[in-house]
């Protein structure tokens, strides 16, 4: 019986990993695509294919330096940008993994122009814990960043109108995808 059986190398662990991830990524692009307007800001643009795949103008922002990113920053809730710079502000998967969430929303109200509209995706908790359970192995994000405290695993609707409420937008609308397990909101500047 060999002592390898059973185990998961590495090389079937990032072709798992690339495969799921590019899915959820696709999927999630795919829904955010035709509600961005003007120029773009992706904030925890991750390796910012949204950036990369849209045809307008954009930057995309992290804290982490992934590959591709645009402008790395300490943090979110201060970016190097004028008032009202952007026409669109994206948070692609990302609301949950910033602990100071209320902060950066506000901070993309101030870079929004008149009329400029914010786009978050986002699983609840009870799913994103099923999936980070199933990805553990595999998953960069817990293989080598890991949850910072103030992260959480995912947010409620509810939890996610609040605080863009509380940072003066109003919602536009919202769109469940991926088999009602993702959802898509669309709210703009007060």
């Amino acid at each position: 019986m060999s002592a390898n059986k059973g185990k998961v190398n590495a090389a079937e662990c990032n072709i798992k990993e690339n495969r799921l991830t590019k899915i959820a990524l696709n999927w999630r692009i795919k829904a955010v695509l035709p509600h961005i307007r003007g120029r773009l800001l992706d904030i925890g643009c991750g390796t910012n294919e949204l950036v990369k795949l849209y045809m307008g103008e954009g930057v995309g922002t992290d804290v982490y330096p992934w590959s591709n990113v645009d402008l790395i920053v300490k943090n979110s809730a201060e970016l190097p940008f004028e008032n009202e710079t952007f026409d669109t502000v994206t948070i692609i998967a990302a609301l949950n993994h910033i602990p100071n969430r209320s902060e950066v929303l506000t901070e993309s109200h101030r870079v929004l122009r008149q009329n400029g509209r914010i786009i978050i995706t986002m699983i609840s908790p009870k799913v994103s814990r099923m999936w980070h359970f199933f990805c553990k192995l595999w998953d960069v994000d817990q293989k080598y960043r890991r949850m910072k405290q103030g992260e959480v695993f995912g947010l409620t609707l509810e939890e996610i109108r609040c605080l863009l409420s509380k940072s003066k937008f109003d919602i536009l609308f919202e769109k469940r995808y991926v088999l009602g397990r993702n959802c898509l909101t669309v709210a703009k500047k007060r």
